[in-house]
């Protein structure tokens, strides 16, 4: 479970990251990232759609990311929002999703 401070909850928060973030993709996953002035600490949302299983798929895949992507939060801009896009189920996401982040961090334009 990520802590409060660091979930993503808000549709308005999950389309402005989608819509104006700096973007990152793979075979499994797309990463966007969006930096706003008025945020203090980073936050994370996921996007797991039916596309890729049932409910019980759709939630274990949920956990595996909450998981993988907790210690990399603090890796992130205090001032960012991130998003995570699920294409297709994968066995690990670990490496996958560490390589997208860095990619999404070094795009953010450096005066954000």
């Amino acid at each position: 479970m990520l802590p409060a401070k660091n979930r993503l909850r808000t549709s308005k928060d999950f389309a402005q990251t989608i819509k104006t973030g700096v973007r990152a993709t793979s075979l499994s996953l797309v990463v966007y990232l969006h930096t706003s002035p008025d945020l203090t600490s980073p936050q994370v949302g996921l996007i797991v759609n039916k596309s890729i299983g049932g409910s019980v798929t759709r939630h274990r895949v949920s956990r595996q990311l909450r998981h993988l992507v907790a210690p990399l939060i603090e890796s992130l801009p205090k001032n960012s929002k991130l998003v995570i896009r699920v294409l297709r189920t994968n066995e690990d996401f670990g490496t996958e999703l560490k390589d997208l982040v860095s990619k999404v961090i070094n795009k953010v334009p450096v005066s954000a």
